[in-house]
């Protein structure tokens, strides 16, 4: 078995020549989530020690991990078969036995030791009864696991799920109307699955007033078409979980939504990967498990997910998003490109597209079309959302890179109108207001109301130190100055200011020590060059040959 699994794998880059040496290789490769590597390491210990206990479960949940289900399946047949403790064998074994329809097996795996967990193991056994035709015994099973201590909301919404499966919508619908399914009928897919459900009992004026309510007018492509079908009258089929296997997966699905925040990336993965084995189409699954890879740094197994979702499909365009993220992640810009300016080929009327291309340019210090592209954006947004304060600040900074002060102070200007307490804009707008040198009392108060804000922010912090150093209060400047450098000690800017600061009050030894420790960051060239001519003839003189106004304290006309 273990030498077929090997035999299956691609070659190792480096082979290990022992059990040792594949184990200790497969720990490694574990360590740093390189689930590929562990996977083929771990098969070739395995076909030296097929029975190792601890080998067999590694084994197991890094094929789960990299979704090689398959493989993963024999692996853990033989972990039970030896009577080894396999939580992500037992799950894989629950899957399959739901996938191939075995619920009589899946059913009494659930009621012995075999199974995975109170909450898991009663939502199986209900949503077994319910492939084996028994409705009235899945009612008690997931009312049986709502008496579990904080288990309700779980048992009640799956309760919905299952009773809109086999068509009685009203007693769903119920359920939803008294708020029995908790926090999981607010996500996204608790929220569809409640759409789907009121148009099935004819309550679409309701379901039109709730989707705004709830996603208001900046509708995705899904829910976009799903509103125009609830317009036109025309019934939403129930798409959520359309027999006992899709239920299932939900129950893998919502387990691993609800571990997103809490527990590791690697073991809410198993999650997820187990939910596509049952259903391959479950995009919210795929877009959750590509973006705990990302997590992961595991950035081409992400990839390879997001690929996974069928141009067809309503979230195509967060799957190629998602892609294109990845890929730069991975250092292929330029394939990353291709997916965005191909997906706003195919999909040019859907905003996040353009932003995210202006996000892209902007980073590749293409200002000019980081604007053309937060303009093709904004156009598509039409009305002024507050949501879009991040909008007109991203478009401000690249007009202000561009040397348009005028379009930037704009920008910064419309997004502190959205947002007006936004620490970033504040920051932004008030740190180029001192440097221009405009407006310098408006830039030190939206500079304060940004560190009251953000005060660990050691770059805002910065900023505050900077427009007193600029103002003069060389004095004040300094505790400031030293708690952004204490907050980001390897920035090579902040401790350039801090030096400066230094200087202005006589503590010209200290300045010396902090502009070489600013060199020792490798700023730009530019700001090098000017650190290296303050060490030679100190700040006093780069000023005078800069043509710029003398240190001089504020209020003093001495």
């Amino acid at each position: 078995m273990a030498a077929g699994l090997a035999a299956a794998m691609p070659v190792a880059p480096a082979l290990a020549e022992s059990l040792s040496g594949a184990y200790l290789a497969s720990r490694q490769a574990r360590y740093g989530s390189d689930f590929a590597a562990a996977a083929q390491y771990l098969s070739m210990a395995l076909a030296r020690d097929p029975s190792h206990p601890l080998l067999l479960d590694s084994a197991i949940q890094a094929f789960v991990s990299v979704g090689k289900i398959d493989l993963a399946l024999p692996i853990a047949r033989k972990a039970e078969a030896d009577g080894v403790g396999s939580q992500a064998g037992r799950m894989i074994l629950a899957a399959n036995e739901a996938k191939t329809g075995q619920f009589e097996a899946l059913i009494a795996r659930a009621e012995s030791e075999k199974g995975s967990g109170p909450l898991v193991d009663g939502l199986m056994i209900a949503w077994a009864q319910v492939g084996l035709g028994d409705m009235s015994a899945a009612l008690k099973a997931f009312d049986a696991v709502g008496k579990e201590r904080g288990l309700a909301s779980f048992a009640q919404y799956h309760k919905a799920l299952a009773l809109a499966s086999v068509g009685d919508f009203e007693a769903a619908e119920k359920i939803f109307v008294a708020d029995g399914a908790g926090a999981l009928q607010g996500t996204r897919r608790g929220m569809i699955a409640r759409l789907q459900i009121m148009s099935q009992v004819e309550k679409t004026t309701e379901a039109v007033a709730l989707m705004d309510q709830v996603f208001g007018s900046d509708l995705d492509p899904e829910l976009r078409e799903m509103r125009g079908d609830l317009e036109a009258g025309k019934p939403l089929p129930f798409s959520l979980a359309r027999g006992a296997a899709d239920g299932t997966a939900e129950v893998f699905y919502s387990i691993a939504g609800a571990l997103s925040d809490e527990a590791n990336p690697d073991y809410t993965l198993l999650y997820t990967r187990a939910a596509l084995y049952l259903r391959p189409g479950h995009t919210d699954a795929a877009l959750l498990a590509a973006g705990l890879l990302e997590d992961l740094e595991q950035h081409e197994l992400a990839v390879e997910v997001y690929r996974s979702v069928p141009q067809d499909d309503p979230a195509f365009h967060a799957a190629e998003l998602g892609r294109a993220a990845a890929l730069r992640a991975a250092g292929k810009d330029e394939a990353a490109m291709e997916v965005l300016e191909q997906l706003a080929r195919t999909s040019p009327d859907l905003p996040a597209v353009h932003v995210t291309i202006g996000d892209y340019l902007r980073a590749k210090d293409d200002f000019k079309g980081a604007v053309a592209a937060y303009d093709r954006a904004l156009a598509l947004y039409g009305d002024s959302q507050p949501s879009l304060w991040f909008l007109f600040y991203a478009r401000g900074i690249a007009h202000e890179q561009m040397k348009d002060w005028q379009a930037s102070e704009a920008d910064f200007r419309k997004a502190l109108e959205l947002n007006p307490n936004q620490p970033q804009v504040l920051n932004y707008l008030g740190y180029s207001l001192v440097e221009r040198g405009e407006s310098l009392d408006e830039a030190l108060d939206m500079i304060e109301r940004a560190v009251a804000s953000r005060p660990d922010s050691g770059y805002i912090v910065d900023s505050l130190g900077w427009v007193l150093f600029r103002l003069g209060r060389y004095d004040e400047a300094v505790g400031h100055m030293e708690r952004a450098a204490e907050l980001v000690a390897v920035d090579p800017i902040i401790n350039d200011h801090l030096g400066d600061v230094y200087w202005s009050v006589g503590r010209k030894l200290e300045a010396e020590f902090q502009w070489q420790r600013a060199l020792s960051f490798e700023p730009e060239e530019k700001d090098a060059a000017r650190i290296r001519r303050k060490l030679e003839v100190g700040l006093d003189a780069v000023l005078a040959e800069e043509g710029a106004a003398p240190l001089k304290v504020a209020n003093d006309d001495n």
